[in-house]
């Protein structure tokens, strides 16, 4: 039900994407719950600040670690209203804009992280569901959040040092076309579901024909990432929806932003077709073959970053924290010793070791070096 051919060639990286697989999905099964813990964290915070910043928010890791932080010690639904004049105060530097959007992007990856198998079949209203989570903290997408597109839009590349932007695939219609290409494609995608025996290849023609769509007003680029997690994760093969838990994707979108652009417009030729047989997602399929791939060699680094953080001793551990606490500051030893109140040759050895792990940057030298976490 694709409509592309799976050669002789794609058919050997799915295989070898496969057995990538099955080795991760024992690696993990043979973790403790605290290790595969910290290894999910560490790739949710990744997607957020990555599919945000694709977007051209601002946050980086180390403030989203520091929010994600605060969030899950007030686990209540009203937790990021309670303290968001704090958090805006705190990343005062920032655009505000760029909180809503990283809170919002994290609800919706925690809904597709915790419901994914109760979302099976995919419907319009979980959709729309997961666009209003998205956009819910954002004043300005009041009038059409859950909603699809009033007005036309397209899929745009931004760039920063030029402040320019390029259009990259001229979308669907707003209106009948809209409406009708989505109830289309989602049920093509619950027969497909049903048939198909690769999953990788049917999410990447999904997303991409979403995204060709782009059927809401603003947020279609982080909901279409999002959707391509939660369609890993509703894989009928085990060892993919286990370890796609695990998986930084969008670490990955970003490093390779501008090949990404380049590659939806390949696919496309720059503009939506209501016939996707006339769409090249073969060139998706492979890009996000590689994606994949990085993204599973995340998990070993970060697996090894589990064991230094659990090795460090009580004072090392006390400084990374302080360090946690401000993720935007460049401290001092000085601020430091101030700031945990332990002596200052504690402190200096404790900044060696974090150093020695590269769990910290140094930035300058002698009395006036500065120290920041590394994330």
């Amino acid at each position: 039900m694709l409509s592309f051919q799976l050669n002789s060639g794609l058919l050997n990286k799915i295989r070898y994407l496969q057995k990538l697989f099955i080795e991760k999905y024992h690696t993990l099964c043979a973790l403790s719950a605290d290790e595969q813990e910290m290894l999910h964290r560490l790739a949710r915070i990744s997607v957020v600040g990555a599919s945000t910043r694709i977007e051209n928010a601002v946050l980086t890791d180390l403030e989203i670690d520091w929010l994600d932080t605060l969030l899950i010690k007030d686990s209540k639904t009203t937790a990021f209203q309670k303290h968001k004049a704090m958090i805006s105060d705190k990343l005062s530097k920032e655009r505000e804009r760029s909180i809503e959007e990283v809170i919002g992007c994290r609800t919706m990856l925690m809904i597709i992280y915790e419901q994914a198998q109760s979302l099976v079949p995919l419907t319009e209203t979980s959709i729309r569901g997961l666009h209003h989570e998205l956009l819910r903290h954002y004043p300005k997408a009041t009038r059409y959040v859950g909603r699809y597109k009033t007005n036309s839009n397209s899929v745009v590349s931004f760039n920063k040092i030029t402040q320019s932007k390029k259009t990259v695939l001229e979308t669907a219609a707003p209106g009948i076309q809209t409406q009708t290409q989505m109830f289309e494609l989602i049920k093509w995608y619950n027969q497909a579901y049903e048939n198909e025996p690769f999953t990788l290849p049917l999410a990447c023609e999904f997303v991409f024909r979403f995204l060709a769509i782009h059927p809401f007003q603003d947020g279609n680029g982080r909901l279409g990432r999002g959707l391509f997690l939660l369609l890993l994760l509703q894989s009928q093969d085990i060892s993919l929806a286990y370890v796609s838990r695990f998986l930084a994707i969008d670490r990955h979108i970003e490093q390779h932003k501008e090949e990404y652009y380049w590659v939806l417009h390949r696919c496309s030729n720059g503009k939506f077709s209501v016939n996707p047989k006339k769409y090249h997602v073969e060139n998706f399929f492979n890009f996000m073959i590689k994606v994949l791939i990085e993204s599973l060699n995340d998990i070993e680094i970060n697996h090894k970053k589990y064991h230094v953080l659990r090795s460090l001793s009580t004072s090392a551990q006390a400084v990374l924290q302080c360090f946690k606490e401000k993720p935007e500051s460049r401290l001092q030893t000085n601020q430091i010793c101030s700031l945990i109140k332990i002596p200052r040759r504690t402190v200096i050895n404790s900044l060696n070791t974090l150093l020695k792990h590269g769990l910290i940057q140094r930035y300058g030298q002698g009395a006036g070096s500065r120290y920041q976490l590394i994330f």
